[in-house]
Formats: C-alpha cells, sequence, structure tokens
C-alpha cells in the first residue's frame, strides 16, 4: 500500500519548483492532490504532470495573501475530494534586497503578507477541515532564513522566522487533537528563481556557503515533506527540519 492511500492533500505554491515537487510527491505515494498556485499555466501543467503518471489531481487559482482564497481554496477541496487530510503551505516570494533603514515598505507588506500571513491564513481554514477529515498533518515551507538572518533581506528573514515559531504554536494547539504541525527549512535550492536570474558564478558562490558545495534539488525537499506528512511521522509535531546541506552546521 502506497503511504498516502486515501488520503487528499492541498500543496499552495505548486506551480512550479518546490511546490511542484512535493505535489508530485504527494500523488505517486496515492493522494489525491488539489494543486494551487497564482500561476495558472504552472498549476495546470503540475496537474497534467500529476495524471500522466496515473494520479488525481485539480487546479484551483488562488493567492495566499488573501485570506478569502484560502477559504475557498480550502471549501474546492472538500467540494471536490470530501476531505482534507495533508497541506503544504509552500506559496512565497522572496523580496527586493535592501537593508532594514532603506528597505521599501509596500515590498515588506507584500513579502509579509505571503510569506507569513498567508500561512497563517492556509492553517486557519486548512486546519478546521483536517480536524472534520479525521486529522492528518500540516507541513510550512520556511527557510534556512527561519533561524539565521540573512544580510538585505529582513522581510523574508522575519516572515520565515515567524513561520517556525507559528508551526511551533500550533503544533503545541493541536496536539492532542489528530493534527501534527511542523516546518520544514531549505537552504538555496535549485529552482527556476535560481537558474533563471543568477550567472554561474553567482550560483557557484551560493553553492559554496553550503557544507556540501551545491544547492539541493526540490526533489531532496519533496523527501521530507512526504515523511512529515506520512504516519511515518507519527510522534513528530512542533519541530522545525532543514534540508540545508550543512549551511546551518557553519
Amino acid at each position: 500500500m502506497k503511504t498516502l492511500e486515501n488520503k487528499v492533500a492541498l500543496v499552495t505554491g505548486a506551480g512550479s519548483g518546490i511546490g511542484r515537487a512535493i505535489a508530485l510527491s504527494y500523488a505517486k505515494e496515492g493522494a489525491k492532490v488539489v494543486v494551487s498556485d497564482i500561476n495558472e499555466n504552472g498549476g495546470n501543467e503540475t496537474v497534467s504532470l500529476i495524471q500522466q503518471a496515473g494520479g488525481d489531481a485539480f487546479f484551483v487559482k488562488a493567492d495566499t495573501s488573501k485570506p478569502e482564497e484560502n477559504e475557498a481554496l480550502v471549501k474546492q477541496t472538500l467540494d471536490t475530494y470530501g476531505a482534507l487530510h495533508i497541506s503544504c503551505n509552500n506559496a512565497g516570494v522572496g523580496g527586493p534586497s535592501a537593508p532594514v533603514g532603506e528597505y521599501d515598505i509596500a515590498a515588506w507588506d507584500k513579502v509579509i503578507s505571503i510569506n507569513l500571513s498567508g500561512v497563517f491564513y492556509g492553517m486557519r481554514y486548512q486546519i478546521p477541515a483536517i480536524l472534520q477529515s479525521g486529522g492528518g498533518s500540516v507541513v510550512n515551507i520556511a527557510s534556512i532564513l527561519g533561524q539565521v538572518g540573512f544580510a538585505n533581506s529582513s522581510a523574508y528573514v522575519a516572515a520565515k522566522h515567524g513561520v517556525v515559531g507559528l508551526t511551533k504554536n500550533a503544533g503545541l494547539e493541536y496536539g492532542t487533537k489528530g493534527v501534527r504541525v511542523n516546518a520544514v527549512g531549505p537552504a538555496f535550492i535549485n529552482t527556476p528563481l535560481i537558474s533563471q536570474n543568477m550567472n554561474q558564478d553567482a550560483i557557484d558562490a551560493l553553492s559554496a556557503k553550503h557544507a556540501m558545495n551545491r544547492l539541493g534539488t526540490p526533489e531532496e525537499v519533496a523527501e521530507i515533506v512526504l515523511w512529515l506528512s506520512s504516519d511515518k511521522a507519527s510522534f513528530v509535531t512542533g519541530a522545525y527540519y532543514p534540508v540545508d546541506g550543512g549551511y546551518l552546521a557553519q
């Protein structure tokens, strides 16, 4: 029997990169997958990849920074599949690079609204649905920058630290109620965001910040998300797991 047989899973930001890898891994292990993103083309492509592999999925366009769209996303999940057992709050943006004293206010608000408030809005509507469905797992995608600073990235760092704290709190609140809540902290991962926006010298410099001297892959992140989402992690909640090639060890 597959690890997620008879489960329904929801993934935000699943139109590319880490989110797509997570959605594909969920489907491979038997889950019905709700693919969500603001990018319709990317989201529909992820659904097609799942269906081509024999999986069951559908796409919902949603902006995670808007509570009403998170609510509608969960409602569509319940209306279509009748349950929700697993959610992965992955949608996020990087934001501009600037020191705190010069950081654009509108940019700060956007990063916080998507990367932190979006995770809260997601859980706000996902957790009641998961409880209603008999319990399950929430995995929030934080970052190594949920543990340490990174110059000129104050909004991102603040948001990801917030995601880790929010995850711990939810883990405490639902520990006896059948919902586990954990966070995963990727280091720099070789996604289109990096490969299409950085030259090789910049990528090499980023790679050197990791003990393994390379970037991670979306699939490597998806592996630990899959484990946390499954019953194999039945005694794990309120925790933070880095997937960082040794970045935080230095």
